[in-house]
Parts: C-alpha cells; sequence; structure tokens
C-alpha cells in the first residue's frame, strides 16, 4: 500500500480558521487574479488551493453555500462535473500529470476543512512527486508559485470555453 504523507499541511489544519467561509468570500470578491480564481461559470467556479498538496492544486466549488451533496440541484451538480472535466483537461495540457487525484470530503470526519461549503480537489500528481524534503524536513517543495499557476490554467480555461 503507498501511503501520501503531507505533515506540512499540519499547520493549515491546526491554525485558527477564517470567520467567513472562504469560497463565498472569495467568489464574492472583486478580483479574480489576486483571489486565483481561474474560472466562474453560472452557478460553480474554479479555483487554485493556497495550500496545495502540488502546484495546479484545483478546488471547484458551486457559488451555494452547502455542505451536503444531495442539497445541491441537478444543474449545479453538472456544471460542477463539466469544470472538474475542463480542470482535468486544462491540467493535462499544461501540467502533464501522470494522473489526477479527485475528490470530495463531506464532512469534518472526512477530511473537509471546510466543511459548510462542499468543494471537489483536483490534484495533478506525477510519478515520484514526493521527495526526500517532505520526510526529512517536514517540507513540502511546489515547484510553482499561485501566480503562474492561475496565469497558465485561466489561459488554459479561456481556450477550452472561452
Amino acid at each position: 500500500m503507498d501511503v501520501m504523507w503531507a505533515p506540512w499541511r499540519m499547520k493549515y489544519i491546526g491554525s485558527d480558521k477564517p470567520a467567513g467561509c472562504i469560497f463565498c468570500e472569495k467568489s464574492a470578491a472583486g478580483s479574480d487574479p489576486a483571489n486565483h480564481i481561474v474560472w466562474r461559470g453560472r452557478q460553480a467556479f474554479v479555483l487554485l488551493n493556497t495550500f496545495p498538496y502540488n502546484n495546479g492544486h484545483l478546488m471547484v466549488a458551486p457559488y451555494q453555500h452547502a455542505g451536503n451533496l444531495e442539497d445541491l440541484a441537478p444543474d449545479v451538480l453538472t456544471e460542477l462535473m463539466m469544470l472538474c472535466q475542463d480542470a482535468i483537461r486544462a491540467l493535462k495540457r499544461d501540467f502533464k500529470p501522470d494522473g489526477v487525484n479527485m475528490g470530495i470530503n463531506l464532512g469534518s470526519a472526512a477530511g473537509a476543512g471546510v466543511k459548510d461549503h462542499l468543494h471537489i480537489h483536483v490534484v495533478p500528481r506525477w510519478q515520484g512527486d514526493t521527495n526526500f524534503m517532505a520526510v526529512v524536513t517536514d517540507t513540502r517543495v511546489i515547484p510553482q508559485s499561485l501566480d503562474d499557476s492561475y496565469r497558465i490554467l485561466h489561459a488554459a480555461f479561456k481556450a477550452l470555453r472561452g
């Protein structure tokens, strides 16, 4: 069995959480580049994870503040999945991962850092993308800035959906 260790995320997990909802606040804010919102659909949007496992780690979220999958209307679910498809297409096009992890954590017991606003993680993975830094120094090396990832992925979404 392979195990994915992410000890560098303990700082995020153990930190005080913002009072509001990051997905509601970011989607309502005026600057998509500053908030790393890669694409906006009618009922959902795509943004970069500020605490990524890998460069290009995306999240797809509905504008609706809902923590339960069963609370979303079929058209919202459809757009979420279509944006996930485009996220994978964009990552394959420009990041060329060997694979992609995609998942939803429903509730805090399932690992949801933001349990009241459903979101889907889309994480590019490469063969050997873990290295000695995480094991020896409790440090994760992300080889690309969020701003660079944003520029690349925004252009990819524009090409796919624009």
